[in-house]
């Protein structure tokens, strides 16, 4: 997966604009609703979606596995400590975090690495806690296309496998790791109007 979304970055540069996602914006409200003063960001691109957190006074660390990424954001001017690496190899820190976003980076990984993913998480939270992560639903319009591998799992083009979710596998996924709401999102393309919405769910955790 590091050559794959390397040489995205490495073509496409800032591919998704700097817009911040809806899915973003209403995490960000919940954060502040719930005094969440630290995040990490797995997946954190070239920073698109933690300005917002920044400027609302939340700290950011980030983790992104490609370092043409890491270097648009510093570009851009963010200046978050990001580690460079896999979130399969979290944690990359002792740090106990009072919120974890994650957008859009759940679906890319394989079934064992979700798994190692989100316990990493959880156990990255502090006592309380939130996570919140946003992953591609089988309402999404890609669904079904490409090669399939297992269940709702399909590489959609080379190099790039996505698994789709519904609530069932959510719940599978996340039964012990706190799991409280699930929420369907409908994510407009902000960088290209003209291509149709993404179906996301919303998948919101707490340790307790």
């Amino acid at each position: 997966m590091t050559e794959f979304w390397e040489a995205s970055f490495v073509e496409n540069q800032t591919m998704w604009g700097y817009e911040p996602s809806d899915s973003t914006i209403l995490t960000k409200d919940y954060f502040l609703e719930k005094s969440v003063k630290e995040i990490l960001i797995p997946g954190i691109g070239y920073g698109r979606n933690a300005k917002i957190f920044l400027d609302n006074g939340i700290k950011v660390t980030g983790i992104e596995i490609s370092q043409t990424a890491i270097d648009l954001a510093k570009k851009a001017g963010l200046t978050v400590p990001i580690f460079h690496g896999s979130v399969e190899d979290m944690p990359y820190d002792s740090k106990l975090y009072d919120g974890i976003y994650s957008y859009a980076l759940l679906h890319l990984l394989s079934p064992e690495a979700r798994g190692t993913f989100i316990k990493a998480c959880y156990n990255q939270l502090k006592p309380d806690g939130y996570m919140v992560f946003t992953t591609i639903s089988k309402d999404a319009p890609m669904y079904g296309k490409g090669k399939q591998l297992d269940k709702d799992y399909y590489e959609i083009m080379e190099g790039l496998k996505m698994f789709f979710y519904d609530t069932d596998s959510i719940r599978q996924e996340f039964g012990h790791y706190g799991l409280f709401e699930i929420t369907e999102m409908v994510e407009p393309n902000k960088h290209a109007p003209n291509k149709p919405p993404f179906t996301f769910l919303m998948i919101k955790c707490q340790k307790r």
